[in-house]
C-alpha cells in the first residue's frame, strides 16, 4: 500500500446500527482474548516506563508483543479498536483522544449505562467509525492518522488482507501499535508472535496504558478503589460449598453459547475474583467459550444464568428473556423459575467498567452478603444502589477521573 487515500470518510458515515450484533461472531464468542492473572499491586506503574516520566517526552512503555514502545509525547489522537481501551482513556481524563470503537452504538451506550453515576464522566461515541464494520482497514487508519494504535499487532495480522508488512507500514508512517489481545482469554497468538509472547491482567494492562498516557498517579488511585473492592469480595464471599451454580451465556437463535466463569484471561475478570461454582466447569470447549442446546441447559440447570451483553442496545436481556421463556425447556429452567436470570455486562472490559461489572455480579450471585441486585431496566441507567450497598463510592471515583482527587 503506498500513499494515503484521498477522501476521508465523515465519521457519521461509519455508523454501526445496533441490529443482529450477534451476527459479527465477537458477541457470540468467536474470537479470543486473554486474563486476569495479576490483579493487585504497582504493576504498570512502576516498570513499565524508562526514560524521562516528563509527559512532554520522549519516554517507553514496555509491553508484549510490541516491545518497548516510545512516544514523543502524550497521544492526543488514539485509535482504538475494542472499548476496553477507551474506558481505560476515560479512567485516565484522555476519553477525548478516542477517535474510534467498536460497534460504537454498543460500546458507547454501554459504558455511558455505568458513567450515568460519575458525576462529569461520559463518553461521545456519535460519529465515531467503527474499524471492524467492513474488516480492519489500512485505509481508514491513514484516515484517522492516530498517535497511538490501541490495538495488538498480532490480532492484526489475523484480518483479511494483513500482513506483517502492513503492520510495520503503519507503525513506520503513522503510530505504533500498543496492545495485547491474548491476554483476554490466554489463546496462542498466531504463529510469528508466540516467542515471548506475555499475558497480563486487565488491571496490569491499565497501568501500562496509563503509562502511555503518563497517568500513572490516577492510574494508582484507581487501583487503590479496586484493591479495597477485591477486599470486600474476598472478606465476604461465603465458603464454596455454599456458593451458588452459574453460568455465563449469550443466547441466540435457539443456542447457548456458554462461557467459564473462572478461568485465566481478563474477560473472565468480574466474575472469576466471585468464585462462583461453575455449571460447565468440567466441559472442556478447547476455548473458553461452547454452544449449548436448551436440553442441555437444563439438565445442568445453574442456578444462575448471567447474559453477556444484557445491557448493551440490541441485545437487552428482557428481549432473550421472553424467547427463553417461550420455550418449553427454557421455561423450566431454575434460573427463570426463581428470577435469578440477570442481565450481565461486556467481556471487553476497562477498570471503570469492571468495578461497576464486579459490583453487579456479587449481588446477582451473593445477594445475602452483598445486597440485593434490583434489576437493570432496558435503556436506563446502572442501578441507584443504596449507598450502604455500594462496593466502591462514586464519588471518590468520579473525582480521581476528573482529576479532582
Amino acid at each position: 500500500m503506498s500513499g494515503t487515500p484521498s477522501k476521508i470518510p465523515t465519521r457519521r458515515e461509519y455508523i454501526k446500527g445496533s441490529g443482529a450484533l450477534i451476527g459479527g461472531g465477537l458477541l457470540a464468542g468467536c474470537t479470543s482474548d486473554s486474563s486476569e492473572t495479576t490483579t493487585n499491586g504497582n504493576t504498570g506503574g512502576d516498570g513499565t516506563t524508562s526514560g524521562t516520566t516528563d509527559s512532554d517526552g520522549p519516554y517507553s512503555v514496555t509491553m508484549a508483543p510490541m516491545g518497548e514502545v516510545e512516544f514523543d509525547g502524550v497521544p492526543e489522537n488514539v485509535f482504538s479498536l475494542f472499548p476496553q481501551y477507551a474506558d481505560m482513556a476515560v479512567a485516565l481524563g484522555h476519553g477525548d483522544a478516542i477517535n474510534s470503537i467498536y460497534v460504537p452504538e454498543m460500546s458507547g451506550k454501554t459504558m455511558n449505562t455505568y458513567y450515568e453515576r460519575l458525576d462529569g464522566v461520559s463518553f461521545e461515541w456519535e460519529g465515531l467509525p467503527d474499524p471492524l464494520e467492513n474488516g480492519l482497514s489500512k485505509e481508514l487508519l491513514y484516515q484517522l492518522d492516530s498517535d497511538v494504535h490501541f490495538l495488538d499487532p498480532a490480532y492484526a495480522t489475523t484480518q483479511n488482507n494483513w500482513s506483517q508488512s502492513d503492520i510495520e507500514d503503519i507503525q513506520n508512517n503513522i503510530g505504533p501499535w500498543f496492545g495485547n489481545f491474548y491476554s483476554g482469554t490466554h489463546d496462542n497468538p498466531p504463529e510469528g508472535y508466540r516467542d515471548g509472547y506475555q499475558y497480563y491482567g486487565l488491571w496490569e494492562m491499565f497501568g501500562k496504558v496509563a503509562a502511555v498516557f503518563q497517568e500513572q498517579e490516577r492510574y494508582q488511585a484507581i487501583q487503590e478503589i479496586y484493591d479495597d473492592v477485591l477486599t470486600t469480595i474476598e472478606d465476604n464471599l461465603p465458603p464454596e460449598s455454599e456458593r451458588p451454580t452459574a453460568v455465563r451465556v449469550t443466547y441466540s437463535d435457539g443456542s447457548f453459547f456458554t462461557y467459564h466463569l473462572n478461568k485465566p484471561g481478563y474477560w473472565l475478570a468480574d466474575t472469576r475474583p466471585l468464585g462462583a461454582t461453575d455449571a460447565f466447569a468440567e466441559q472442556d470447549w478447547g476455548s473458553l467459550w461452547g454452544t449449548v442446546d436448551f436440553e442441555t441447559m437444563l439438565e445442568a440447570d445453574p442456578d444462575v444464568i448471567l447474559h453477556l451483553w444484557g445491557i448493551s442496545p440490541g441485545y437487552y436481556l428482557d428481549e432473550i428473556q421472553q424467547q427463553i421463556e417461550d420455550h418449553a425447556a427454557g421455561q423450566q429452567l431454575s434460573a427463570i423459575q426463581n428470577d435469578r436470570f440477570y442481565a450481565a455486562g461486556m467481556r471487553y472490559q476497562g477498570p471503570i467498567m469492571n468495578l461497576f461489572q464486579l459490583e453487579m455480579t456479587a449481588k446477582q450471585l451473593y445477594p445475602e452478603q452483598f445486597g440485593e441486585w434490583p434489576g437493570y431496566v432496558t435503556g436506563e441507567p446502572y442501578p441507584e444502589i443504596p449507598n450502604e450497598e455500594q462496593l466502591f463510592d462514586r464519588q471518590k471515583l468520579s473525582d480521581v477521573i476528573n482529576g479532582n482527587a
